[in-house]
């Protein structure tokens, strides 16, 4: 298989949970509830991705989802709840992508390549990938303490790179773990660039760029 050219996942986002037949009483409230939370967290997300942290209010939020501010706060007690859930739904969302595509059928080596694809699909897209990412490179500002990034990332990575160098799908010479950490900072590096210069507009065609340039080093010849 090459590059994988054109296959990222669909989309990070789970989908929403089918209400129950019947469903009533607490349990309708409570389906209100969590869609209602979500709801909140997604309009945040998009203002934190477009604003950062320091310009975001929960007013801000509040009038993006057509609440008042005592409901929003009914659900988040302050701003940084909010961050802090943000962050925590884009950490969530990396082992159910993992199982979608490992569901593929795919070689460990093309699975770590998939998952990229489907963080680049990510990053022009999905508010809580870009105000995730957003918030831990403003961590200083949040005022309150977020996952390190980049960590899950190049374990979840490494631990591709092991199966592949297992099944004999790596480089002889390659070491797993530098080979993860290489690619992450390839992939993210590539973002920040992207990001900065051109708002993320060429960022589909830079990651390509990366992908086939390193991937090919990695992997072991036929």
């Amino acid at each position: 298989m090459s590059q994988n050219e054109g296959t990222a996942v669909e989309s990070l986002w789970p989908a929403p949970a089918a209400r129950l037949p019947g469903a009533t009483g607490p349990m309708l409230r409570q389906e209100r509830a969590e869609r209602t939370r979500g709801q909140i967290l997604h309009c945040a997300a998009r203002i934190f991705a477009e604003r950062g942290y320091q310009q975001t209010s929960i007013k801000d939020v509040a009038d993006e989802v057509a609440m008042t501010k005592g409901a929003v706060y009914f659900h988040f007690p302050n701003k940084q709840a909010l961050a802090i859930a943000v962050v925590d739904e884009l950490y969530s969302r990396w082992p159910v992508t993992l199982e979608a595509v490992r569901g593929k059928g795919l070689s460990p080596l093309d699975t770590a390549i998939e998952m990229f694809n489907a963080a680049s699909v990510a990053f022009l897209d999905d508010p809580i990938m870009q105000a995730g990412t957003r918030l831990q490179n403003e961590r200083g500002a949040v005022d309150v303490e977020l996952p390190l990034p980049y960590v899950d990332w190049t374990n979840l990575i490494a631990t591709l790179m092991h199966e592949a160098r297992d099944q004999g799908q790596l480089a002889p010479h390659m070491d797993p773990d530098v080979a993860a950490r290489v690619a992450v900072a390839a992939f993210f590096g590539a973002q920040h660039i992207s990001h900065n210069l051109h708002g993320r507009a060429d960022f589909t065609e830079r990651w390509r760029e990366v992908r086939d340039t390193l991937f090919p080093a990695l992997r072991a010849r036929p």
